[in-house]
């Protein structure tokens, strides 16, 4: 799994003109899902999210993890994370889950997230053609990918 974590001032996704999901201060996520993918995949990210300190403390120093600032968090599927670049110029999506494997990996990320944050996060809505909009805090954007776990 590759995931795409911003912190943001708010965040929203509109699909078809009507808003899905808005959140305030907190992460907005991108999530991509690999063929390959598993429910410890996900478990180990969420993990990770909800640990991550990249909120300011009183200082300025970013020392303050989600759950510090009670954020909240907007998760949005990306198959275009799993891109293949090597060949040519126009990526391939090869090893990016099918809907089958991938939405319920999606949603255990999402479960767990909302488990572990102790409230609901927001979702975007797998396969849809979403607009989502953000205002990133920093700026701040963090990549992690499952495969370099260690």
């Amino acid at each position: 799994m590759r995931i795409v974590i911003q912190r943001v001032t708010h965040a929203s996704v509109t699909i078809g003109g009507s808003t899905k999901s808005t959140i305030q201060d907190g992460y907005l996520i991108l999530v991509g899902i690999g063929e390959d993918d598993t429910t410890e995949d996900a478990d180990w990210l969420a993990k990770k999210v909800i640990g991550l300190r990249v909120f300011n403390d009183e200082n300025g120093i970013m020392n303050r993890s989600i759950m510090d600032i009670n954020g909240e968090i907007l998760v949005v599927s990306q198959f275009t994370l799993m891109a293949s670049y090597k060949k040519g110029n126009r990526p391939s999506w090869i090893h990016a889950a099918r809907h089958e494997v991938s939405i319920p990996l999606y949603n255990h990320f999402c479960a767990t997230l909302s488990e572990l944050l102790g409230k609901p996060v927001g979702e975007g809505e797998f396969g849809a053609d979403m607009k989502v909009e953000l205002l990133n805090d920093g700026p701040v954007t963090i990549c992690m990918d499952t495969k370099n776990k260690e």
